[in-house]
């Protein structure tokens, strides 16, 4: 209930009139039935403009760090995507992939709308990065089709580190959706997981126009934060 609330009620109508948002492709989103929504993820504001403007619920993987942040702001932190039936995912670990997995299979079991980010974690420079093979497994074990979808112009409203998201126009497209019945019964061959999540990630980059990077952005992540201590500054 508190969802439909926050949806088309409160936080819905608000997204709307602050960010026009332009829509484009929403035509291919089914009006019944499972499927996979998969976007690229540049903004903390993604969680909430793309669902904002879908007729249907859709129910996402967000990471579990959104659940267990300490004091009152992570409690109502947790409490907020917890009542908008986001589901929590430890990303650290294989076993934590098939968690994953499971999660988002439940979902698609019942017939409803799952969103993942293969990309697996913001992009830190506006980029797009190999994406991660879960969502090929989820896509060919539940037999349902993969809609891509590219947020423009979020990361320039809240680039990683801005809390507050400058009030600007942005656009959501969504692409034809992907089929990947041709794969049946392949999810655990590495090649078949590997040539899906590629179409898909090839898909996005069409809609967003955004540069391509062939490496997993948390690993990049990393190296540009290691940057600085395996060449400092010199003092002058």
């Amino acid at each position: 209930m508190f969802y439909y609330v926050l949806k088309f009620v409160v936080l819905g109508p608000l997204l709307r009139l602050l960010f026009r948002p332009r829509i484009e492709g929403l035509e291919h989103i089914p009006d019944d039935g499972a499927a996979i929504v998969a976007g690229n993820h540049l903004s903390f504001s993604d969680h909430f403009l793309m669902p904002a403007i879908l007729k249907r619920r859709i129910t996402f993987l967000a990471k579990a760090e959104y659940f267990t942040g300490p004091g009152i702001k992570g409690r109502l932190t947790a409490a907020f995507f917890h009542s908008i039936g986001q589901i929590p995912v430890d990303r650290s670990g294989k076993e934590a992939g098939q968690a994953a997995i499971r999660e988002g299979l439940g979902v698609l079991s019942k017939g409803e709308l799952l969103g993942i980010y293969p990309e697996g974690t913001r992009s830190h420079d506006g980029r797009l990065y190999k994406g991660k093979v879960g969502v090929a497994v989820m896509a060919i074990r539940a037999g349902v089709p993969v809609i891509p979808c590219a947020m423009v112009g979020t990361f320039e409203i809240q680039p990683p580190g801005q809390k507050v998201p400058k009030v600007k126009r942005v656009t959501i497209r969504f692409g034809e959706p992907l089929d990947f019945s041709r794969y049946a019964g392949l999810e655990d061959r590495k090649a078949a997981i590997r040539a899906v999540t590629d179409e898909i990630m090839y898909a996005i980059l069409g809609l967003s126009g955004q540069e391509y990077v062939d490496e997993y952005a948390a690993k990049a992540k990393t190296a540009q934060a290691e940057e600085p201590k395996r060449f400092p500054r010199r003092p002058r």
